[in-house]
């Protein structure tokens, strides 16, 4: 990732290296015998050495003149600049999706169907939809609209919730809290009560308030102390960390949809097509 941000950064590098490709290659050219020399007579080529043309390093005015080769294409075709990264940027594209996809596979069972995550919608279907999110992400809190009209128009959609509280001490405390409410509602229906007055709640998300909306829900409050200092609270939410990590998710909401990991509230429309496309 250094080096791709490296090059990012120095687009021209790109064009310098083909622009001395170009001046290298007459020279290494030069070593080869020439083609109306058959074959049969042709001596074999000594292995390359340091006295070589094409081994020696550029000279002073040869790298003087690839830089005035290089700024002078430049200033008469800027676009060449815009072409190399926009492949750049497709290239790493595809290689962070081909990285996903790998990772989606070898990781399936844990991000599709842990025993540490909440289930919302058919828990038995075999699409399923993983959304990681933060209690205080202005995004997510966008986003939670989208998440219940999917809920309420497809009835065939399991939907999985993972913490991922990485906007401060807050977001650790309330996820604290909310894994502690799951453990009290193995069906959901308390739960997700619980997950929209606090995501969709004004003013910070942290343990104050978490605590608050659990009381305003019905939550056993004294058993939702007690297990807030679980083990299962801490492997849950190590879990969901290290999970995102893996996947390259750095920011929230994110999406898991098949083998493909979506960045962002792109919004609901977006997403009914992600999960029609894994439909077919």
């Amino acid at each position: 990732m250094k080096d791709s941000a490296s090059a990012r950064r120095h687009p021209a590098y790109f064009v310098t290296l083909i622009v001395a490709t170009m001046l290298l290659t007459p020279l290494a050219s030069a070593q080869t015998p020439s083609p109306q020399t058959p074959a049969a007579q042709a001596p074999a080529a000594p292995p390359p050495s340091a006295d070589t043309p094409a081994a020696r390093t550029l000279s002073a005015d040869q790298q003087q003149q690839i830089e005035n080769i290089v700024k002078n294409y430049l200033v008469q075709h800027p676009e060449v600049l815009q072409e190399a990264m926009d492949a750049l940027d497709k290239h790493q594209k595809q290689a962070e999706a081909d990285k996903a996809r790998a990772t989606i596979r070898d990781n399936n069972a844990t991000i599709f169907n842990s025993a540490h995550q909440v289930v919302l919608g058919n828990p038995q279907s075999k699409v399923a939809m993983v959304e990681f999110f933060d209690y205080n992400c202005a995004f997510c809190k966008r986003a939670l609209s989208d998440m219940l009209d999917l809920l309420k128009t497809d009835p065939d959609l399991k939907f999985v919730l993972k913490e991922f509280p990485v906007l401060g001490e807050g977001s650790v405390e309330a996820a604290r809290v909310a894994v502690a409410a799951r453990m009290q509602d193995s069906s959901g229906k308390k739960y997700i009560e619980f997950h929209q007055k606090l995501l969709g709640g004004r003013g910070p998300a942290d343990k104050t308030h978490a605590l608050a909306v659990a009381k305003e829900v019905g939550f056993d409050m004294a058993r939702l102390e007690k297990d807030m200092a679980s083990d299962e609270v801490k492997n849950t939410i190590d879990e969901d960390m290290k999970l995102a990590d893996a996947l390259g998710v750095s920011g929230t909401p994110s999406y898991v949809i098949g083998d493909e990991v979506v960045v962002g509230a792109v919004g609901l429309d977006e997403l009914r097509e992600k999960i029609k496309a894994e439909r077919k």
